[in-house]
């Protein structure tokens, strides 16, 4: 009988543990594809989630830039308003004080007025009385214009509705229709705003019906 070879202890050992190489040679191609695959979806993604958060962040910065530009744009409406109002305050502030103070003024204007001219005749005490009151008035007028309060006396003027309030009608043939003939009371204009209006008498044509009527009654009398 043949004997039978006996195996060595290296020829037991290669088959236990196969060489590297041929583990290496038996993975199988397609699970290597898939892994590759699999990365390429997952960069995919990323880039995907930086590009969104990218816009959103691009879409905050422009809304925080439109609220700023907003908020600027109040503040400086803000602004402008204040200073047309300190300044509208500065110009007109003293309206409803002028419009106390003139009736006042017209009162003592016509105490002046009615005065003569002449006052040798006076006794001295009342002829300084008199000077003195005309030096007042004086002096008012003189407030008044400083602080851009002129006054409005149209006689001869055409009527204005804006400055003048017509009280009466007086037949003038000699000027045009809708002439101030008269000034019951004079108006008064701070800066360009009206604080009181002229109490004015207007003239009107006088129609050939009313002259006959006139001349008749003439007549009769």
């Amino acid at each position: 009988m043949p004997d039978k070879k006996t195996p060595s202890p290296e020829n037991i050992a290669h088959e236990q543990n196969p060489s590297p190489d041929k583990e290496e040679q038996s993975v199988d191609p397609s699970y290597s594809s898939a892994e590759n695959g699999s990365e390429a979806v997952a960069e995919e993604q990323l880039a995907d989630e930086d590009m969104e958060e990218a816009a959103e962040s691009s879409g905050s910065a422009d809304e925080m830039k439109d609220q700023l530009l907003r908020a600027l744009a109040d503040v400086e409406n803000m602004r402008r308003r204040s200073e047309r109002d300190v300044a509208q305050a500065n110009k007109y502030g003293h309206l409803s004080f002028a419009r106390d103070l003139l009736s006042c003024f017209d009162n003592l204007s016509q105490a002046v007025s009615l005065a003569p001219e002449d006052k040798s005749d006076f006794d001295e005490n009342l002829k300084n009385i008199l000077v003195g009151v005309e030096m007042i008035s004086t002096e008012i007028d003189t407030i008044l214009q400083r602080h851009h309060i002129t006054k409005i006396n149209p006689i001869g003027e055409k009527f204005n509705y804006n400055h003048h309030q017509a009280m009466f009608e007086v037949p003038n043939n000699e000027v045009e229709a809708g002439t101030v003939v008269q000034v019951a009371q004079p108006g008064y204009l701070l800066h360009d705003r009206l604080i009181r209006p002229a109490m004015v008498g207007v003239s009107k044509k006088v129609s050939s019906t009313e002259t006959d009527d006139s001349s008749s009654v003439d007549k009769q009398a």
